[in-house]
């Protein structure tokens, strides 16, 4: 036998094909004896309605579209839960894909997502260039998250990285770091707020920043670590690395140099994703509020969807930094 159908359950149920149509769309008149009746037989037989079928048959799509950045980090996994709660719970389903931080990979997995005729899509921190995005705003609601625009047909929701960085630049400061280096994030999205909060902020400390060009990943930062030891002497006593997949990377590379976390270095992430969290890791790290920035994506996107908002929104929040181990006090450099 092939996929049960709604013939199927119609027949097994005793009702009519409309009658099973009624309740795979969730519409209200129909009797609870009924509807029960449906739902058993849809049960027993292994039926399930096909979400594409069902929006085209009805000409409104109850498929929301999300692009992950990168699926290795725990930053989009922490937003897509987020995001995936709140489509469950206003009865849309999620389509993920990913375009592995290459923009040319991106540009062909959000055309993968508008091929399925979504209500609306939410890209995680893409690099897909703008024209892209602009296109893919004509044909459905986009909002971006961790990344700006300037269209007025895109949502944003974003952290403040500017503030963000200047909190983790404070924070060492304090502890008695002077020579302080960022891992920066490249061309990420989001990399260059944090890059221009860290020079602003050791700027008005009057400290000489020290950026070092490296990339959201654990590879990355290792790498990153590998060229600031063999190029900067004396070496800095404190980083702040791009995020925290990036941080756990110039860990590693710090510590296969026979320096310890914090005694020697000090490391700071950003994010606060559960990795940080983890306990032989216990990372320093600004945190980015992934709930709060989860629900007003989706709370925006649902806004247009409707047709209840036509003026773009621009959510920018501020994160806070959360003080775990592998920081503290200077011991490396003279205070001054």
């Amino acid at each position: 036998m092939g996929k049960p159908t709604m013939e199927d359950v119609a027949e097994r149920a005793g009702v009519s094909r409309a009658l099973v149509s009624l309740v795979m769309r969730n519409a209200p008149n129909v009797s609870a004896q009924r509807r029960a009746a449906v739902l058993k037989a849809a049960e027993e037989l292994g039926y399930s309605p096909h979400v594409m079928a069902r929006s085209l048959a009805s000409r409104t799509s109850t498929v929301l579209g999300v692009m992950v950045n990168d699926l290795r980090n725990a930053f989009f996994a922490d937003v897509v839960e987020g995001l995936d709660a709140a489509a469950q719970a206003a009865g849309f389903d999620l389509i993920l894909n990913t375009g592995g931080r290459m923009p040319s990979r991106e540009g062909a997995a959000l055309r993968s997502l508008l091929s399925f005729r979504p209500a609306g899509v939410v890209l995680l921190s893409p690099v897909v260039p703008a024209a892209a995005i602009e296109a893919a705003a004509r044909q459905c609601p986009v909002v971006l998250v961790s990344r700006t625009s300037r269209l007025s047909t895109v949502d944003t929701v974003n952290d403040d990285g500017e503030a963000g960085a200047a909190l983790a630049v404070e924070h060492l400061v304090q502890l008695g770091h002077r020579r302080i280096a960022h891992l920066d994030g490249g061309g990420a999205a989001g990399a260059a707020a944090r890059r221009r909060g860290f020079r602003q902020a050791m700027r008005a400390h009057g400290l000489e920043p020290i950026v070092v060009r490296s990339e959201h990943t654990d590879t990355a930062g290792e790498k990153a670590v590998q060229e600031l030891l063999s190029s900067h002497s004396p070496r800095p006593t404190a980083l702040l690395a791009g995020n925290d997949f990036n941080a756990v990377g110039a860990i590693s590379a710090l510590e296969e140099h026979g320096l310890r976390v914090p005694e020697d270095v000090s490391v700071v992430g950003y994010d606060n994703t559960s990795l940080a969290a983890l306990r032989h890791i216990s990372l320093t790290t600004v945190d980015q509020p992934r709930a709060e920035m989860a629900r007003l994506a989706f709370d925006a996107l649902l806004e247009r969807v409707r047709g209840e908002r036509t003026e773009p929104v621009r959510h920018l929040l501020h994160p806070s930094l959360v003080v775990r181990q592998t920081t503290g006090p200077n011991s490396g450099e003279a205070q001054r």
